[in-house]
Parts: C-alpha cells; sequence; structure tokens
C-alpha cells in the first residue's frame, strides 16, 4: 500500500513538472496504447475465429469458378481486410499528435519562462529554471510515445497485410 501511494505520488510530481500538456500527452498515449493491445488481441484472437468462418463460408460454396464466385471471394477478402485494420488509422493520428502535443508543452514551458523574466526583470537561471523543465518534459513525453506507438503502428501494419495476403492466398490456392 506503500510504495502505491509513493507511486501516485511520484506520478503527481512528474505531472506537475511537465505541467497541464503533458497531462494531455499521458492521456493520449494511454488511449493509443490501449487501441494497439485491442489490435493485438483482435488479430492474435478473434481475427483467427473470423478467418475460419471466411474460409468455410468460401469453400462451402459449390461453384467457385465463376466471375461472380470470384467477386464474392474478393467481397470476403475485402472484409477481413477492413476487420484487420480498424483502429489503425486512429493510431497513426494518435502517434503524429503526440510530438505536436509535445512542442505545445514546449512553447507554453517557453512563455512561462518569459513571464518570469517579465515579473523579475532579470534573467537569473535559478526563476527560470522550473519553465524550461515544464518546457523539456512535455517534449520528451510527446517522442517516447511517439516512437513507442510508430514501431507498434508498423508493427500492426505488416501483420494486417500478411494475414490479409495469407487468406487471399489460401482462398485460391485451395479451389
Amino acid at each position: 500500500m506503500v510504495l502505491l501511494i509513493d507511486a501516485i505520488n511520484a506520478i503527481r510530481e512528474f505531472l506537475d513538472t511537465g505541467g497541464q500538456v503533458l497531462l494531455v500527452i499521458g492521456v493520449l498515449i494511454f488511449a493509443m496504447w490501449l487501441l494497439i493491445l485491442e489490435r493485438l488481441l483482435y488479430i492474435f484472437g478473434g481475427y483467427r475465429q473470423y478467418k475460419k468462418l471466411v474460409k468455410k463460408t468460401w469453400f462451402d460454396r459449390k461453384e467457385r469458378n465463376s466471375w461472380n464466385a470470384e467477386q464474392i471471394r474478393q467481397a470476403l477478402v475485402s472484409r477481413a481486410k477492413q476487420r484487420l485494420s480498424q483502429n489503425l488509422p486512429f493510431i497513426n493520428v494518435m502517434v503524429a499528435v503526440c510530438p505536436l502535443l509535445g512542442l505545445l508543452g514546449t512553447v507554453t514551458g517557453m512563455i512561462e519562462v518569459f513571464d518570469v523574466m517579465a515579473i523579475t526583470g532579470t534573467g537569473s537561471a535559478r526563476s527560470m529554471a522550473s519553465g524550461v523543465s515544464k518546457a523539456t518534459i512535455p517534449t520528451m513525453a510527446g517522442m517516447v510515445g511517439a516512437l513507442s506507438g510508430v514501431f507498434a503502428s508498423t508493427y500492426l501494419q505488416r501483420k494486417t497485410k500478411r494475414e490479409a495476403e495469407l487468406l487471399e492466398d489460401q482462398m485460391v490456392l485451395d479451389h
């Protein structure tokens, strides 16, 4: 219990040093990783069942050689691709927004530095330190969130493309 309270206090202090923008970045990264985990669970869980259903639907057809049958096969594969790539555009947008929010944190932190300079009338490093901290921490958090999201997003896109190609090949080869 004491460890939990210490951890919460450490997170609160970190958020205080980074300003309000850091909280927004944290929420965004959390939402992005929820979507990434949802996609991973679907690809390695729910999609396998859906793939079996699609293949069963295709192979239960008596006629699979006509133009109409080919259109049905393409529609089945297209629906599978749609299901696989669901939420990937949202993840990509979140990845792109992370560094932009970090930049916003930089700007707000620098505004605070300039406010301190205007109020005190000096360029004292000690009085500007908190503003510089608020400027750099959100930038770092935005970049870390974007980098982690880029790797996960790239993996998911490759996996999605590969799974769709495998499904299409299996439905052509077994015919």
